[in-house]
């Protein structure tokens, strides 16, 4: 009972990381199982940070799935445990959004699908200052992992400041980039 009582709250905090479509597509797959849920009785802060970790570990798990495709040589894992992010990017080589996280969508207000085939670029506005968007570009162009702070904007045109670090990804050659985003104001 306890087991199946875990693994019903490891399934819905799984789900919790989905978009709706794909959380709805998984919940029809559980209800053919003829799983009975039953309600959380109790939550401390123990279980609130395990919450946390498993988020990030979901996130971890779905870049290394990237990595694996792509065949990067990159160190996923040191990457994303010793760099702190609220909101993951990732952008194929022409920077083109092909897949955010979760606390993206929290950060920004903007969901999954409106990102994806977007370039970053659509978060700036006009506190977002020349010299960052030239810093950005001249980064890139190095082709090494940088950070810095920018202005962007959330959906409901707020600006805020948000903290990049950016790392660019390789094979034989660099094939995409990840960004780690923190929101500092």
């Amino acid at each position: 009972m306890e087991n199946s009582l875990s693994n019903m709250m490891c399934l819905d905090i799984y789900l919790l990381s989905l978009d709706s479509k794909e959380s709805n597509k998984i919940k029809k797959q559980v209800k053919a199982l003829d799983v009975e849920s039953k309600p959380l009785l109790s939550w401390n802060i123990s279980h609130t940070n395990s919450f946390v970790m498993s988020r990030k570990e979901l996130d971890i798990q779905k870049i290394k799935a990237f990595a694996e495709k792509y065949k990067w040589k990159n160190d996923i894992q040191k990457i994303l445990s010793n760099n702190p992010f609220e909101a993951l990017v990732l952008t194929d080589s022409l920077e083109k959004i092909i897949w955010v996280n979760k606390g993206f969508t929290e950060m920004t207000g903007y969901s999954k699908t409106f990102a994806t085939n977007k370039y970053p670029s659509f978060l700036q506005g006009e506190m977002t200052s020349k010299e960052s968007k030239k810093e950005i570009r001249t980064n890139l162009q190095k082709e090494k992992p940088f950070e810095l702070s920018v202005i962007n904007y959330k959906k409901d045109k707020t600006p805020y400041t948000c903290q990049v670090q950016i790392f660019p990804l390789y094979s034989n050659k660099i094939t995409h980039y990840i960004a780690l985003e923190t929101q500092i104001q």
